[in-house]
């Protein structure tokens, strides 16, 4: 799990330092590791993952979650165009920033305790933000996802 996380941290540093503008990551509300343990809890950080039905990408993200993350993209390409929305999702960076923008807007307390922190942030990847009070451990895809989440350490 670690060299899996460590991985993804490097992926997306590496991503970031080439992109040259840092300064999109002031403020964001997930640390490189929450992004990694939620990312290795939905996807296992394959970077072979693609399309799967409507869920793209290592964080399996959909087209409502990246519009409502503000469409971002890559190459310079319009939020309208045809491949916008692939492209982005299916890169590391892009996808991250997807996720970021998410929790932006919908970023909660999921779990009651006071706190929004990568457990919650992780609750709100699996069910969406505005369902994001439901227990994970209710359905099978969710006590793996909450299982996998648990091995991470922070």
């Amino acid at each position: 799990m670690v060299p899996v996380l460590i991985k993804l941290s490097a992926i997306l540093l590496i991503v970031t330092m080439c992109s040259g503008d840092v300064s999109e990551l002031v403020g964001q509300p997930l640390s490189d590791v929450c992004l990694g343990c939620i990312c290795q809890a939905i996807s296992g950080c394959r970077q072979e993952t693609v399309c799967e039905g409507d869920h793209c990408g290592l964080f399996h993200i959909t087209s409502a979650y990246w519009s409502d993350a503000g469409t971002p993209t890559i190459n310079g390409l319009a939020p309208d165009h045809p491949d916008a929305f692939q492209s982005c999702v299916l890169d590391p960076y892009c996808a991250a920033q997807t996720v970021q923008g998410y929790m932006r807007k919908f970023g909660q307390d999921c779990n009651g305790d006071g706190v929004t922190n990568c457990f919650d942030y992780m609750m709100i990847n699996h069910h969406g933000g505005g369902a994001c009070h439901a227990p994970l451990q209710l359905e099978r895809l969710g006590r793996r996802r909450l299982a996998l989440f648990s091995q991470c350490r922070f």
